[in-house]
């Protein structure tokens, strides 16, 4: 396999990258995330891991970006990392009143081992159904901080996989990389 290089921050999709015995350098790369008003959720997912990968630095290796995105309604804004307490409250409260919510991680994969850098973007959509939370759940888990720096308020791999009652689709998408989509497209690269 040639250099992979994450271009991401993120130690979930590093830690998903390591099971399935990926080896990697990370190079994180600052991206605007604001959403386009009107925008679809997959769409906005898909623009910002090309953004990312497209931002990324690194020659001569196979650039890997990503981007997960919280949603609702495809006509609503997509739920994004929460600011504060009162935000990360709104959102689970919305999420877990939603049947179901969904979650879509993007990812791009840029080839700079040729001249003309070949990319491939795809995602993975999950529909996730939460319980209702009752206010002493919601205030626990805040409690606990795990909502910071994630889509939606919650990550499924900590404390908030008791709040999920099922999901349909990829469950690595939810935690932040459809692995088995992402590990098909890059067997599939030439080498």
């Amino acid at each position: 396999m040639p250099r992979l290089v994450l271009a991401s921050a993120s130690p979930r999709r590093a830690e998903l990258l390591r099971s399935a015995g990926l080896e990697f350098s990370v190079e994180p790369v600052d991206c605007d995330e604001r959403w386009i008003p009107g925008e679809h959720p997959v769409a906005y997912a898909e623009r910002l891991a090309r953004a990312k990968a497209e931002l990324a630095r690194a020659a001569d290796a196979i650039i890997l970006a990503a981007d997960t995105t919280v949603w609702i309604a495809p006509d609503a804004p997509p739920l994004g990392k929460p600011s504060d307490r009162r935000e990360a409250a709104r959102a689970l409260r919305a999420l877990s009143a939603a049947s179901p919510h969904r979650v879509t991680s993007a990812f791009a994969i840029l080839d700079r081992r040729r001249p003309t850098a070949a990319i491939h973007v795809a995602h993975s959509t999950t529909e996730v159904w939460m319980r209702p939370l009752s206010e002493r759940d919601l205030e626990a888990f805040l409690d606990t901080d795990e909502w910071r720096d994630k889509a939606g308020g919650y990550g499924i791999q900590g404390r908030a996989a008791a709040f999920v009652r099922r999901i349909a689709g990829s469950y690595t998408a939810v935690v932040g990389l459809p692995l088995a989509e992402l590990l098909e497209a890059l067997h599939g690269l030439e080498p």
